[in-house]
């Protein structure tokens, strides 16, 4: 590979948060620290993935509208709010 290991650390620390990862964020943070990476380097990188995050979930929003089905909000509100019945289901709960 042709990237050092300062551009990969920054990447990383990106791409945890698209990931909605606190602790990839804090050691991918520490590793670009270490590799090389400034504080200034590092709070781009999160600006970065920051408007990727933002991307997706706009994105997943469009989708949802699309759909043809849709389970009412008065149930999700029902379950406990988040709408996961069937991860709680799976779990014996």
């Amino acid at each position: 590979m042709k990237l050092d290991d300062r551009i990969k650390a920054l990447i990383a620390v990106g791409a945890s948060i698209t990931a909605n990862c606190q602790p990839c964020l804090q050691s991918t943070s520490k590793m670009a620290l270490e590799c090389g990476a400034d504080e200034q380097e590092i709070a781009e990188a999160i600006e970065v993935g920051k408007r990727v995050r933002a991307g997706a979930a706009s994105k997943m929003d469009k989708f949802i509208l699309d759909l043809n089905y849709a389970i009412p909000a008065s149930e999700a509100v029902n379950n406990g709010g988040c709408g996961c019945a069937s991860s709680e289901n799976n779990n014996g709960r």
